[in-house]
């Protein structure tokens, strides 16, 4: 195993790599959690449940893609890289696509599907290097940020931090909940942590 994925060239070991896993694991398992919860429209009360994807077998199978997908790319790529379906497409699908287009959510998963086909044929020519090559590296760097402050936003809400304002459409909670007190204590323990390093 040190051999095939050149522990001695890359200067690593077996103990630094299994904690940058566990590391790894427990900063995406949030994925678990917000992505059956967003693809469901779990937050949207007055949608009808008939027309929801159901939570359980969205959770399976953002499990499966994920494990599946980070396997690939570290046996056969040998990159240390982990893959997981990303939040912002998953609002994308929901909010944009079903809840207000009103595409039903088997339909939309379709177009997802064609437009897996179109992103491999792309990623096979070569065309999607040089689509990514064309971005300037601003808009690059952007684009990452946006995710981040969207994930934040989400976390916020669900902890309760963040509430609806009918005159500014976000709002400041009062910050007497527990699941909010406990999300504040939880970002002052680990926002020295992550500075320091």
């Amino acid at each position: 195993m040190r051999k095939y994925f050149q522990f001695d060239e890359l200067g690593t070991n077996y103990r630094t790599e299994i904690i940058a896993g566990l590391t790894t694991f427990l900063s995406m398992a949030y994925i678990l959690f917000v992505n059956p919860l967003t693809l469901s429209l779990g937050a949207v009360k007055d949608f009808p449940d008939e027309l929801r994807i159901d939570q359980g077998a969205v959770f399976v199978a953002t499990a499966l893609a994920a494990a599946y997908g980070s396997i690939l790319m570290g046996v056969l790529a040998r990159y240390p890289i982990a893959l997981a379906p990303g939040v912002g497409l998953s609002a994308f699908f929901a909010f944009t696509v079903v809840l207000h287009m009103g595409i039903p959510w088997q339909t939309a998963l379709a177009g997802v599907f064609v437009s897996g086909i179109i992103f491999t044929i792309l990623t096979l020519t070569g065309v999607r290097e040089k689509i990514i090559d064309a971005i300037p590296v601003e808009l690059k760097y952007a684009v990452g940020a946006g995710i981040g402050l969207f994930i934040t936003f989400i976390g916020l809400q669900n902890a309760g931090i963040i509430v609806d304002n009918k005159a500014t459409l976000v709002g400041l909670s009062s910050l007497k909940d527990g699941n909010a007190l406990l999300a504040i204590f939880g970002l002052f323990i680990t926002i020295p942590e992550s500075v320091m390093n």
